[in-house]
């Protein structure tokens, strides 16, 4: 059993300043006393939080330059290594459960490293020549389409991720049209839906944005709405995604400190992708009421490390959100959309005793994020590395 006393807790919706007493057994919260902390040696000053879940990670990808295509090209044991050395980089973040939506041949699925939690869709769908055509996922036609996702349902995936749009990674994709038919991306949602699978479509197109929201999907990754004159989230999509209820993981945040290259900077810029230009679709996306959800995109590049879902988050509130709902974005909305509702995303008795601990007040000052305590996987105490 553990005891932990702290001057804060975010419970997953609403920060409570007057703290209190949680306790954990056999892995789960198991009371939790708002209020209640008696003036002990063993107070913490801190924010007692759920722990984060990154909802976008590339586990098999190992932030280097190139990532994709070299994970693509690596042999079982390097992906296995990259595998584990991504999920302790997370885990020392706080973040204690990821949804890895992409990886070579269902790498992450047939994999055993499970600490932290792993949520996984196998290898994403694509078209011949489409985004990601490398991982292995590519298909053409309704039929097809639909025996993919049985065998990703056979495999074990969680999620099913389709590539509804091109990829700034991938040369010769377009990131203003679509990849896939009408009737291929109903097919894919149509048998997703009846394996009990939810599907997430990887979609910067505009076109691709209300293709895969008329598909019925359940997520959408980047949302960033491009068309050939540029990247903009107008009203009536922002609208329209806030009714449907679509999770969408816009992917900002990243490390400042790595300088991105020049002619990477130039690719996003030819697709009409721009910090402010992503910041002010989210701030739109926000305002109309839509469902946000926090992922980083780890693992694609340099800029894009793992466990840097703490700048997402900060990000987020850049671009206006508050810093409670940014919070929420990263536990009790995640946890809904990576369809563990029940387990995690709040300190409630019963859930999941993943819990993180951060040094001042996330609501008051969101960087508090970057300032890890303690994490706690399962109740189990996990060993924060020193940082410089």
């Amino acid at each position: 059993m553990v005891t932990i006393r702290v001057a804060r807790i975010f419970d997953g919706e609403r920060l409570h300043r007057d703290g209190g007493v949680v306790t954990t057994a056999g892995g789960r919260i198991t009371e939790v006393r708002l209020g209640e902390h008696p003036d002990t040696a063993d107070l913490i000053e801190g924010t007692l939080l759920p722990g984060l879940i990154d909802c976008h990670v590339h586990l098999c990808a190992d932030a280097g330059p190139a990532a994709l295509d070299r994970m693509a090209q690596a042999t079982r044991d390097e992906v296995t290594a990259t595998i584990e050395t991504s999920l302790r980089a997370h885990l020392q973040a706080g973040v204690t459960t990821v949804r890895d939506l992409g990886d070579p041949h269902s790498a992450v699925l047939t994999s055993r490293a499970r600490t932290p939690n792993v949520i996984a869709s196998g290898t994403p769908l694509t078209t011949p020549g489409g985004h990601c055509w490398f991982l292995g996922g590519e298909v053409r036609g309704p039929d097809a389409v639909r025996r993919a996702v049985r065998d990703r349902a056979a495999e074990g995936a969680q999620v099913v991720k389709i590539m509804a749009s091109g990829g700034v990674f991938t040369p010769g994709t377009d990131t203003a049209g679509t990849q896939f038919t009408d009737e291929e991306l109903a097919a894919a949602v149509d048998e997703a839906h009846a394996h009990g699978l939810p599907v997430t479509a990887h979609a910067h197109a505009h076109a691709a944005v209300w293709q895969s929201l008329h598909a019925g999907v359940d997520g959408i990754e980047h949302c960033t709405s491009v068309t050939r004159s540029g990247a903009h989230v107008d009203d009536e999509l922002a609208t329209a995604l806030a009714a449907a209820g679509v999770a969408i993981c816009p992917t900002l945040g990243s490390d400042p400190a790595v300088v991105v290259p020049p002619e990477v900077l130039a690719m996003a810029e030819r697709a009409g992708l721009t910090e402010a230009g992503l910041q002010d679709g989210v701030a739109r996306l926000v305002n109309a009421g839509a469902r946000i959800i926090a992922g980083s995109d780890a693992g694609i590049g340099p800029a894009k490390p793992h466990g840097v879902l703490p700048r997402t988050i900060e990000e987020y509130v850049a671009s206006g959100m508050d810093p409670a709902s940014a919070l929420a974005a990263a536990t009790v909305h995640a946890a809904a959309a990576c369809g563990v509702p029940q387990r995690k995303g709040r300190i409630r008795p019963g859930f999941d005793a993943d819990l993180l601990i951060v040094d001042g007040d996330p609501t008051a000052d969101i960087t508090a994020l970057r300032r890890p305590v303690n994490v706690y996987l399962g109740g189990e105490p996990i060993t924060i590395a020193a940082r410089s």
